[in-house]
C-alpha cells in the first residue's frame, strides 16, 4: 500500500503560518478548482492585483458574455472592468467565507487593489477604497494600498473606517514599521468613536525575491571587475542572502510592536494584530531553491502568499521548520555588511527604487488591460 504523501502545506499551517495564493481567475472560480484547493492545500486565502487580471481577462472568452452586458447597460470600459473583477472577487468571498467564519475572520480574505494609478494620491486612494469596499459589499474582501508616503494616510483612514486592509508594496523595514502604526492609528482613531476594532484585518505585504534580483543583478557587475579573492568571497557571500535577512528582521521590528504599551492596549479591545505578509515569493534565479523564500519563513502569525507554482512546489517539498527567527545576528551583519566598501550598496536607494518600479509594474499591466477591454469592446459592439 502506498503511502499519503505530506502536505507540506498543511503542516506550514501547524506552525501558525496561513498559506494564501496569489492568483485568482473566473477558470479557477467556476470550474470548482478554488474550492478544491482549499480542501487539498490548505488554501486560506487569495491576493490579486493589477497583472493577475490582465492575465485573466485578457484574452479570455469567459469573460464575453458579461463585456456584452455592459456594453448593452452603456457602461464605459472601467466600469466593464470593475463588473468583471467585482464579480469575481465576490465569487472568491463566497467560496472562502467558510474559511473566514472557522479563522474567527483571520483568513479567508480575498485582496483587490485599488487602482494603481492613484498610488500617490491620499484622497483618491481613500475614496476609491471605500468605494470599492462597499461595492463588492463582502465581509471578507482586503483592500490593497501601497505602503506610499502618500498610501499610509489612506491605510490609517480606511481602518478607522472598519475597512480590510492589505498595504502592499513593502521593501523596506521602516516602511514596514511605519505600516503597523498606520494601522495602529487607524484603530485607534476607531475605538476613540466606541466603535469595534475586533472585525477588522490587515496584513503588510513585504515583498522578497524583487530585492535578491535587484542587489544580485548589482553584485554580478561588481564581479565582472573585481581579481582580489577577499572581496570576491565578500560579494559572493551576500548574493540571494538579502531579502530573507531583511524579512527577518521585519519580523523582530513585529515582535518589538506587539510587545509595546501602545499595542497591548488596543489589542485588549479586541484589535487583531497586523500580520506580516511575504510576497513576490517565486524564486527567479534558477540556481536558488524554487521554496526558499517559504522554508526560510516559516513562523507563527504571518502569511506567505504563493503563485500556483509555487504552491504546488512546496506542497511538494517544502522543508517545514520555524525558521523566522533562526540566524538573526546572522540577518543583522549581512545588512550591515552592504555598507562594507568592497560591497558598497546603497540598501535605502535599493528599496526606494524597488517602490517606484513596483508601481510601475501594477501600471503597465493596468493601463495594458484598459487597453484590451477597450479593443474587446469594440469587436463586440453591434455595428450600428
Amino acid at each position: 500500500m502506498t503511502a499519503t504523501p505530506t502536505n507540506h502545506l498543511l503542516e506550514i499551517k501547524e506552525i501558525g503560518q496561513s498559506i494564501w495564493m496569489d492568483n485568482l481567475t473566473r477558470d479557477l472560480i467556476e470550474s470548482g478548482e478554488l474550492k478544491q484547493m482549499i480542501e487539498s492545500r490548505g488554501l486560506r486565502g487569495i491576493t490579486s492585483n493589477p497583472a493577475i487580471f490582465e492575465k485573466a481577462i485578457a484574452g479570455n472568452v469567459i469573460y464575453d458574455a458579461d463585456i456584452e452586458a455592459g456594453i448593452r447597460a452603456g457602461k464605459s470600459v472601467m466600469e466593464i472592468y470593475e463588473s468583471l473583477v467585482f464579480e469575481d472577487i465576490r465569487n472568491a468571498c463566497d467560496i472562502f467565507a467558510p474559511v473566514y467564519a472557522e479563522s474567527n475572520g483571520l483568513d479567508g480574505y480575498i485582496s483587490i487593489e485599488v487602482p494603481p494609478t492613484i498610488a500617490n494620491d491620499t484622497e483618491s486612494t481613500i475614496s476609491e477604497a471605500m468605494r470599492y469596499y462597499h461595492a463588492i459589499g463582502k465581509e471578507n474582501v482586503m483592500i490593497k494600498i501601497p505602503g506610499t508616503a502618500q498610501g499610509l494616510p489612506a491605510v490609517e483612514r480606511v481602518i478607522s473606517e472598519g475597512i480590510n486592509v492589505n498595504v502592499t508594496l513593502l521593501f523596506s523595514v521602516d516602511s514596514y514599521v511605519e505600516t503597523f502604526w498606520a494601522y495602529i492609528r487607524g484603530l485607534e482613531a476607531r475605538a476613540a468613536k466606541g466603535l469595534d476594532v475586533s472585525n477588522i484585518a490587515s496584513v503588510a505585504s513585504f515583498f522578497l525575491s524583487r530585492i535578491d534580483i535587484n542587489i544580485d543583478g548589482k553584485i554580478d557587475e561588481k564581479l565582472k571587475n573585481v581579481t582580489d579573492i577577499s572581496t570576491k568571497a565578500k560579494l559572493e557571500a551576500v548574493k540571494g542572502k538579502i531579502a530573507i535577512a531583511n524579512a527577518k528582521i521585519a519580523y523582530q521590528k513585529y515582535k518589538e510592536i506587539v510587545a509595546s504599551d501602545r499595542w497591548q492596549a488596543i489589542a485588549a479591545k479586541g484589535a487583531k494584530v497586523q500580520r506580516l505578509l511575504w510576497a513576490s515569493t517565486s524564486t527567479k534565479n534558477p540556481n536558488y531553491s524554487d521554496v526558499m523564500y517559504v522554508d526560510e519563513l516559516i513562523g507563527p502569525d504571518t502569511v506567505n502568499t504563493l503563485p500556483p507554482n509555487t504552491v504546488e512546489a512546496c506542497f511538494d517539498h517544502c522543508d517545514v521548520a520555524p525558521r523566522i527567527e533562526s540566524n538573526v545576528a546572522e540577518a543583522y551583519t549581512l545588512i550591515e555588511s552592504l555598507k562594507d566598501p568592497d560591497i558598497d550598496i546603497n540598501l535605502d536607494k535599493v528599496m526606494a527604487d524597488l517602490l517606484l518600479d513596483g508601481i510601475e509594474k501594477f501600471v503597465t499591466p493596468f493601463q495594458s488591460l484598459m487597453d484590451s477591454l477597450e479593443e474587446k469592446v469594440q469587436k463586440l459592439s453591434p455595428v450600428a
